[in-house]
C-alpha cells in the first residue's frame, strides 16, 4: 500500500507536522518533536522555522474519516 504524508488534525501543537511525521513513520510524535528541538539547536533556529512553515503550507491536512 502507498503511504502518504499528511499533517495531523488531532495530534498537533502548532500545525500538525510532527504528529503527521509520527504517524507516517509509526513512532510517537513526542520523539519527533524532541528530535526537531535538538535539530533546531544543532542547525540553528531560523532554518528549522522556515522548513516548518514551508511544510505547513505544502503538506495537506489528513482527512477525517
Amino acid at each position: 500500500m502507498h503511504k502518504k504524508l499528511y499533517r495531523s488534525s488531532t495530534d498537533k501543537m502548532i500545525a500538525g507536522i510532527c504528529g503527521g511525521l509520527g504517524d507516517y513513520f509509526n513512532i510517537d510524535s513526542t520523539i519527533v518533536r524532541l528530535s526537531a528541538v535538538v535539530l533546531m539547536f544543532i542547525t540553528g533556529i531560523f532554518p528549522c522555522i522556515i522548513a516548518y512553515i514551508i511544510a505547513a503550507i505544502i503538506v495537506p491536512v489528513k482527512p477525517i474519516n
